[in-house]
């Protein structure tokens, strides 16, 4: 008699499913403080943690009793190799519909999905390019065959696919700051395409690279779109916002959908917290209602719209944003500057592969990146 086995399923095809609001029983096999730490998150997910370490040593009994009967069950690990095991294990209890992910929370971690936002008005779109594993976002504003993006992850697959398919010429790339939760991979993209590189020069002291600067009130044109820095600092000094076809407002880690950026990743919070009232209270203040935020991360999975996307407009904001509604200077600074979650992974290591000071293989940045982002007061 034939084995059963369990089947595999990639992490695009997750998420498009979470994005479909799919009900997901998912089981996690990696270790419980891994799990407590980070997981699959979706509007419609439920999870167990059902450790490979321990179901190795006295089996899958103790848990079954809490798998779904009829149901598909979604089993993830760090790699994919646990999962597996732990997959088999469930079929042979019993169970028919188990699903092994294929490259574990490596992959959920650095899969890219691309969303349309809109339309421009000399023609094209703007679309967000939505990391779910990590919360990043970046985006590719392409208008009449030319091309910018700003705020590229490392890994350049994703975009590589999607100027492929649209026969795009990227002119511009752009970093709206030094990141300090994630590896940027503006740099690397810039020259495979001939592409100008932009940097906003008070984040790029340390850099040991060349890059064009962004100044506030710089223009740039693609396609006939225009793109205006907005200087905007706070979570880093040199933090600058992008205005795109005044209709988007790039907001980069200044603003969030449910909170506002943190202003300690360079240990200099107490000087740079007047700097980011200033731009949520006064500066964006200055800007319609009409503009709609997009950030360059989320921090949970309440923040995303019915398609996946992240976004809401300025106004709404104002109204809703705990962060945009603190009158009292004194308790907005304790607010920003206090009780904060736990710094980003390997953060001081991601700014200095950021400056260029370190190199490190593709594997170290994969371990580096490992994790939430947190670059969110809360």
């Amino acid at each position: 008699m034939e084995t059963k086995k369990f089947n595999n399923i990639t992490v695009k095809d997750l998420v498009r499913k979470i994005f479909e609001h799919k009900h997901l029983f998912i089981v996690d096999a990696r270790k419980t403080d891994d799990f407590d730490d980070w997981k699959v998150e979706g509007k419609n997910v439920e999870i167990l943690n059902v450790p490979y370490a321990e179901v190795k040593e006295s089996g899958i009994g103790g848990y079954l009793e809490k798998l779904p009967d009829n149901e598909d069950i979604y089993v993830i690990c760090a790699k994919g190799g646990s999962s597996q095991k732990v997959a088999q294990m469930i079929v042979d209890a019993g169970y028919s519909k188990v699903f092994s992910v294929e490259g574990g929370m490596n992959a959920w971690s650095e899969h890219l999905e691309p969303i349309k936002i809109g339309e421009l008005t000399s023609g094209g779109s703007m679309f967000q390019f939505v990391r779910i594993g990590k919360g990043c976002l970046s985006y590719l504003i392409e208008s009449n065959g030319e091309a910018a993006i700003i705020d590229t992850n490392r890994m350049l697959a994703p975009y590589e696919a999607f100027i492929s398919d649209r026969k795009l010429a990227v002119t511009h790339v752009l970093d709206t700051h030094l990141h300090a939760d994630h590896i940027s991979g503006g740099r690397k993209i810039a020259q495979k395409y001939g592409a100008t590189y932009f940097l906003p020069p008070k984040d790029a002291e340390e850099v040991t690279f060349e890059f064009e600067q962004i100044n506030d009130g710089d223009e740039y044109e693609i396609g006939g779109i225009k793109i205006r820095a907005f200087y905007s600092p706070g979570h880093t000094i040199g933090s600058t916002s992008f205005i795109v076809d005044d209709k988007y407002l790039l907001t980069g880690d200044i603003l969030f959908i449910d909170s506002v950026g943190r202003p300690d990743l360079a240990g200099k919070a107490e000087d740079w917290v007047g700097d980011l009232r200033d731009t949520l209270y006064k500066r964006y203040k200055e800007l319609t209602d009409e503009l709609l935020v997009l950030p360059a991360h989320y921090m949970s999975i309440k923040e995303m719209n019915d398609d996946g996307s992240i976004s809401a407009k300025l106004g709404v904001l104002y109204d809703k944003n705990q962060g945009l509604n603190i009158k009292d200077e004194g308790e907005f600074r304790k607010k920003v500057t206090e009780n904060l979650p736990p710094q980003p992974n390997s953060y001081e290591q991601i700014r200095e592969t950021n400056m260029g000071k370190l190199s490190p293989e593709e594997e170290k940045q994969r371990e580096m990146e490992t994790g939430p982002n947190r670059c969110a007061v809360s």
